[in-house]
């Protein structure tokens, strides 16, 4: 496999390690196939397909986290299916995780997309695309 331009890994900073272990474990090793990678007293990492994402607990709490900002605005994942997407946001309903855009779901992302918009503890913004109308 070609390594060259391929993310290796994304790392963020997180207000509270226990709360996002929590969330990521359950979307990422649960839901999207990652596999718990690296762990410590400070963080925590999960891997798919040779690029990892890492959580470390921040020191540092002022300035709050802001999407609309500099910086990073959201993580996308693809899943197969519309299936998958719905049960995702079911699951996020139940575990008290706030949706973005609920009124638009399932198409947030434009009508030739199905996608799921919410946010992780931190107010980092996710999305769940379904892979069944990509276009290619």
């Amino acid at each position: 496999m070609k390594k060259t331009g391929t993310i290796s890994h994304i790392e963020l900073y997180v207000g509270n390690l226990k709360e996002t272990r929590n969330f990521w474990e359950w979307l990422l090793v649960d839901k999207l196939n990652y596999q718990l990678f690296q762990e410590w007293e400070n963080g925590v990492s999960f891997r798919f397909d040779g690029t990892y994402i890492v959580f470390v607990q921040t020191e540092r709490f002022e300035p709050k986290y802001n999407r609309t900002a500099i910086g990073l605005n959201h993580l996308a994942f693809y899943v197969e299916s519309s299936q998958i997407v719905d049960l995702i946001r079911q699951e996020i309903h139940e575990r008290g995780y706030n949706e973005l855009y609920g009124e638009r779901y399932p198409h947030a992302g434009g009508n030739d997309v199905y996608t799921l918009f919410f946010e992780d503890p931190d107010r980092i913004k996710v999305e769940i695309v379904s892979d069944e109308k990509r276009i290619r």
